[in-house]
Parts: C-alpha cells; sequence; structure tokens
C-alpha cells in the first residue's frame, strides 16, 4: 500500500468517522497567494504525486483563486482518483471587487456556494465541508441548521469550521456534531492551546493545524525573510532568532527545520492532521520525511520554550482578516424560551389528545413529545399489572399518539422487556414506536451492582434484543454508570453496537456533565435521561446546559415527583417520610391552587412545567391506567404564561423540597464519576 512504502499512515479525524491521512495537503499556494499560480499540469502532476504518496487529505476553499483552486482539483481527480481522496473545501468568505472583504454564513448563502463548489469540484458529494471564516452578523446556529440540512441531503459528510472561538464551536457542535476544526497552529503560533485545543478535545472534535510550518518560514527562514514585504512579521529579526535556533536541534537531528517544525505539531496528539502547502514534489517528499523524526520529551520541552507564545512577535494576520479572536456571533433564542412564547406552537398544542412530534438531540432521532414510562407496569409501585390490561395500555398509547416507550433490563427484572416484547408483536405496531430500553443496574444475591464494561454492556444488549425481540433497539442508555470503568470503555462498546446495526442511538441515566462531556468525545449521546421535575430541579445547575451545549435530548423520567403531583404523597421513598411529609405537602398544596385556577389537575400542570422547559426536553410519565395516560396527555394542551412560569419555580424552588431523591443505596449522577481511560486495563 501507498501508504506503508512512504510511511504515511492513517488517523481517525474527530469522533464521527471520518479517517484521512495523517497529513494532509493544502492547497491554497497553488492558485496565487504566494506568487504566480502554478501551471495546471504541474500542479496536476503535483496532486496525484500527493495521492501516490498516501498524502490522500486535500484542502481547498471557493476563496483560493477565487474559485480555480476548487476547478484544478476537480481536474487532477479524474479519472477515478475521487475515491482515493478526503476532500474538504471550504465557503464563507467574499471579496468585492474593491478588495474588501467579506464574510456570510446566512442560510440562502450556505446552500448556494455548496451548491457552486460541488460542480467546481465536478463531485455528488464533499467529504469535510468547513466555515471559512465566521459571519458575526449571523447566528452560528443558523449557520449550522443550513449545513445539517446539507448533511442529510448527502450533499456534505461532515462539517468543521476554521478560526473560530471555543463558544462559538461549543454553540455549533451543540446543532450538529463537528467533525473538524481548522486552525493555525505551529511553534510560532500557539494561542489556540489556551481554550482551542482543550475544547476540540473535550468534544471530540478533531484538529486540522493550517500553516504548520509558519507560513513558509521554518521552510526558508531567513532567505524567506529578505525577500518578504516591509511590515510582513516573518521579516522581524526577533522572529529570525527563532528560526536559527530550530535550525540548531535540526541539524543534530539531521533533518531539515521545516521537518522538526512539522514533527512537533505531528507529536501534539493522534487527533491533529497538519496540512502543509507546496508547490514543489521535492517539498512535498520532504514534508512526507517529517512523519519519521521522532522527538523526544526532552526535545518537545526545549522547542516549546524556544517557541512560547510570547517570544515570537507580532500577529498572525492583517486587521482585515478575521480569526478565532473575532468570531462571536449573536446569540440565537434559546429553545426553552421559544417553547414558552410561541403562540403558533401553543395553538398546536391545545387541539385535544394532539401528540406532536419532536426531535431528540440533535442525531436524528424523532419520537413523540410525550413518552411512557413502563416501568411501573412490572411492579415497583405496586405488583405488576395483568398481561392483556398491559398490553391494553400500551396499544391504547400508541393510538393516540405516544409512541416513545421507555424500559430497562432491570424491569421486573426483565419481565417489562418481555412484556413490551409482545405487545410490540402485533401487525404494524413495531414500526410505529421509538423503543428505548437500558442496561448496567443489576441485582445479585439481593444486592445492588452497577457495571459497564464492554463484555457486560454486549451481553446485556443482546440479552435485551431476544426480550424484545427485536433486530436493533432505537435507544440503548447505561442506567446507571459503572465508576469503576472509565466511560470511554463503556462508550466504546456502544460504539460498536451502533456500528454493528444493534442499537441506533446512546443514551446516559442519572450521569454527571463531566460524564457525559467524556461520553459525548468517543460518540456523540443522543439522550440523558434525568429526573426532573417541579420538586427535582438540582439538574438545571449544570447536566441541564451540557446537555444543551452539546445538543443532547432530554428526557425527563418521573415528571410528576413519583406520583407525588398525580395524588399526592404516598410512597416510601425519603421525601415521603415523615420528617419531610408536612414540609412537602404544602409544595403540593400550593400547585392544586394553581392548577384550580388554570382548569386542569396538578398532575397535567405539573407535567406541563416540564414541557415548557423547551423543545428539547421529552417527558416520559408512567401510569398503569388508560384514563391516567388520557390525563397525561391532556397536559400537551395547558399553556403557561411567563409569569405562571416564574410563579411555579418560585414554589418548586429546590430549597423548598426537603428529603433525598433516593435512599443512601442507590447511585445517582452526584457519585457517577469513572477514573481516567489511561488506567484502564483490560482482561482477556
Amino acid at each position: 500500500m501507498a501508504e506503508e512504502a512512504f510511511g504515511v499512515r492513517r488517523m481517525k479525524l474527530g469522533s464521527q468517522g471520518l479517517e484521512v491521512s495523517a497529513q494532509g495537503l493544502g492547497c491554497m499556494g497553488l492558485s496565487a497567494f504566494y506568487g504566480a499560480p502554478t501551471p495546471e499540469t504541474n500542479a496536476v502532476s503535483l496532486l496525484r504525486h500527493a495521492i501516490t504518496a498516501g498524502i490522500t487529505f486535500l484542502d481547498t476553499s471557493d476563496f483560493y483563486g477565487p474559485e480555480t483552486n476548487e476547478l484544478l482539483l476537480g481536474k487532477a481527480l479524474e479519472d477515478g482518483l475521487r475515491e482515493k481522496v478526503e476532500l474538504a473545501t471550504k465557503f464563507g468568505i467574499t471579496a468585492s471587487e474593491d478588495g474588501k472583504f467579506g464574510f456570510r454564513g446566512d442560510p440562502q448563502y450556505v446552500r448556494s456556494t455548496c451548491e457552486a463548489s460541488l460542480r467546481r469540484l465536478g463531485v455528488t458529494s464533499i467529504d469535510l465541508y468547513y466555515q471559512h471564516r465566521i459571519d458575526t452578523t449571523v447566528p452560528i446556529e443558523v449557520t449550522m441548521g443550513e449545513l445539517k440540512k446539507l448533511v442529510e441531503e448527502g450533499k456534505i459528510k461532515y462539517i468543521g469550521l476554521s478560526e473560530a472561538s471555543a463558544s462559538t464551536i461549543r454553540r455549533a457542535h451543540a446543532v450538529h456534531p463537528l467533525t473538524a476544526v481548522q486552525i493555525e497552529w505551529s511553534l510560532w503560533s500557539r494561542e489556540v492551546e489556551e481554550d482551542i485545543i482543550p475544547t476540540c478535545r473535550e468534544l471530540g472534535i478533531g484538529i486540522v493545524a493550517y500553516s504548520p510550518l509558519g507560513r513558509g518560514f521554518f521552510a526558508s527562514g531567513p532567505k524567506l525573510a529578505e525577500n518578504l514585504k516591509q511590515g510582513d512579521i516573518r521579516k522581524a529579526n526577533h522572529n529570525k532568532i527563532v528560526f536559527e535556533k530550530v535550525q540548531e536541534i535540526a541539524r543534530t537531528k539531521s533533518c531539515t527545520p521545516a521537518q522538526l517544525a512539522l514533527a512537533w505539531v505531528h507529536h501534539q496528539g493522534d487527533d491533529v492532521c497538519p496540512i502543509p502547502g507546496t508547490s514543489k514534489i521535492e517539498n512535498l517528499i520532504q514534508n512526507i520525511g517529517a512523519l519519521s523524526v521522532k522527538l523526544t520529551t526532552d526535545e518537545m520541552a526545549e522547542l516549546e520554550a524556544i517557541a512560547r507564545p510570547d517570544v515570537v512577535k507580532g500577529e498572525r494576520h492583517w486587521n482585515i482578516m478575521a480569526t478565532y479572536k473575532n468570531s462571536e456571533t449573536p446569540q440565537f433564542n434559546n429553545r426553552a424560551s421559544e417553547a414558552r412564547h410561541d403562540p403558533e406552537r401553543e395553538k398546536t398544542m391545545a387541539k385535544a389528545c394532539e401528540v406532536r412530534r419532536m426531535k431528540l438531540g440533535s442525531q436524528g432521532l424523532e419520537v413523540s413529545a410525550q413518552g411512557l414510562g413502563c416501568m411501573g407496569i412490572s411492579s415497583f409501585y405496586g405488583p405488576s399489572k395483568p398481561e392483556s390490561d398491559a398490553i391494553a395500555l400500551l396499544h391504547h398509547a400508541i393510538d393516540s399518539g405516544v409512541t416513545f416507550f421507555d424500559t430497562s433490563d432491570v424491569y421486573g427484572p426483565e419481565t417489562n422487556e418481555f412484556l413490551l416484547g409482545k405487545a410490540l408483536k402485533y401487525d404494524g405496531v413495531r414500526e410505529r414506536v421509538e423503543l428505548a430500553t437500558k442496561f448496567g443496574a443489576t441485582y445479585a444475591e439481593g444486592k445492588r451492582e452497577v457495571r459497564g464494561d464492554p463484555a457486560y454492556v454486549r451481553l446485556a444488549c443482546e440479552a435485551s434484543l431476544k426480550r424484545l425481540d427485536v433486530a436493533c433497539i432505537v435507544l440503548y442508555y447505561q442506567h446507571r454508570v459503572d465508576t469503576h470503568v472509565p466511560i470511554e470503555i463503556t462508550m466504546g462498546e456502544l460504539k460498536k453496537l451502533v456500528e454493528e446495526g444493534k442499537i441506533k442511538y446512546i443514551g446516559l441515566s442519572e450521569a454527571s456533565a463531566s460524564t457525559i462531556r467524556r461520553a459525548h468525545a468517543v460518540h456523540p449521546v443522543t439522550a440523558m435521561q434525568l429526573e426532573w421535575s417541579l420538586w427535582t430541579r438540582y439538574v438545571e445547575e449544570d447536566i441541564v446546559p451540557a446537555c444543551r451545549e452539546l445538543g443532547i435530548g432530554i428526557v425527563s423520567y418521573s415528571p410528576l415527583g413519583r406520583g407525588f403531583f398525580a395524588s399526592g404523597p404516598k410512597l416510601t421513598l425519603p421525601r415521603f417520610q415523615e420528617e419531610n411529609l408536612d414540609h412537602n405537602k404544602i409544595l403540593y398544596d400550593k400547585v392544586c391552587a394553581m392548577s384550580e385556577k388554570k382548569g386542569c389537575t396538578p398532575a397535567q400542570l405539573a407535567l406541563a412545567w416540564v414541557h415548557h422547559q423547551g423543545d428539547d426536553v421529552c417527558p416520559i410519565p408512567g401510569t398503569t391506567k388508560i384514563e391516567n395516560l388520557n390525563q397525561n396527555i391532556g397536559a400537551l394542551s395547558v399553556k403557561l404564561t411567563p409569569e405562571e412560569m416564574s410563579e411555579l419555580e418560585t414554589i418548586g424552588q429546590p430549597e423548598s423540597v426537603k428529603g433525598e431523591r433516593y435512599t443512601a443505596m442507590v447511585p445517582t449522577f452526584k457519585n457517577s464519576d469513572t477514573p481516567p481511560l489511561s488506567s484502564w486495563k483490560a482482561t482477556v
């Protein structure tokens, strides 16, 4: 293979599945910018030599030329070469006739420029499509929304950003997972190490380092500087000292300064792909040689001491060019406020027994806006219900539009999954539901245990598939987090199950914000199941914001306070005990008084409060009775004003409720952090 012969390994870029050559080729210089355009025959020859040598990740932009660079790549990739490369291009920079730069990210422009790039490149799909510079007049969520549509239409495969701030990256990633962020990163451009690199790594986003040779500085050094215009930062005497020190180390390593500088970038981690540009085959070969330069920890430290961020003088770009430092966009109206104040949406919700559909998370899953928690059908809150009654309830739910069913292998245990399997066997029923189940909570000899090791994950999934009698589980949660196993290990096995088609989407339940972030960096988490109701609101502090930042849907279990708002205090959990009961009844009485004014039940009012938290929240109240199911569906028609929401939130302040949610033996998000990945030792 070419990559073996030339030593160009393959790498995963980001966590969304894109595989590229570990070094790419920046093609900008082939179309002017650093001199006259390279003759077409020479440029095509260079590109084809790169592909043969194993450099298959090619980077261009509609701005290079402008446009001629994309046309050039289109010609070079004829004769069957398209299938051998990973093609990245960009949009977003415009130039007027008087030479002024502009930046656009509005939906109409995004779509039109993508279609134009497809035509110039002569392809039906772009592998990686970047926003080249951020349009600071358009909320990033709007730009990403259009890019997401292009992914769904098959016109692009993966989305990237270039020169975006950490906060812009987070906001974009919440709409649709980013595969890569392109940034300038080299020995003389290291500001990005402060927050952009950590953000990308936290979110599982690949890093593409452009200008890894300092815009040619480490390739030619003082010779380059002598020929530069006055004012170019590469010409500064201070910066020439940096080159000389790098050159000295390069001599001891028997490599060129360019190879040493490029090797430094390669040694930043397996999630980094530099894309040095060149117009000469001999320079391309030299750049590939950098992959064989090995640097010790001491040598890395020496290079970083030479090129500390405060050592290099001057700005990277002229003032006319936008960078990540000025890439903030206007705020997008948050989903919660839209849900509360959109009159048209409220009219739709007011239609009797109409259960709307919703997108759960940003990975493509669509569910009914209210689900059905099935736990109570198999004991927990009393004896198991007769099978015929339970199946009648489930079928009534489906006919009413409640199609998102929630179960677990621990409910029964196991009998709840068997029940759903039977209920869904009826003709045409299985295709109408979104089935979610869970693994990880077990009982052995009366003792509660939590497991997340790979072997158990796989066995549990295969057992659930058999009990449910399905070929694939739509949404598979880790019910409780195994604090003995790094979450990355558990997610790695779940990711394999997705790839094998045994599950479609991954969820977590009762996980901390940090655990959610670590899990999401391995494979996108579609949904987070958490207890959220008027009397359980701790999650609003950091878990709900983390989910919204990452584009993870929120599934609210026990939205009626474990039945508290349905029929008042009656259970054996801490909040229902004598020492807490009188205090908590005050909360119930206030909700009752308000529900009377609204002409609804306390349960409907409490459930409506959850629905009004935003279009990313799906409550899954449980019941065993058809009349209660109908009442819960009626909550979708209860409209709450901002003042009523505020009044309810004052009544249900976290400090207003006394007692823990669970007994001490039940794990929750408060004790769900797992060991670091480095601590894991797999057992054979």
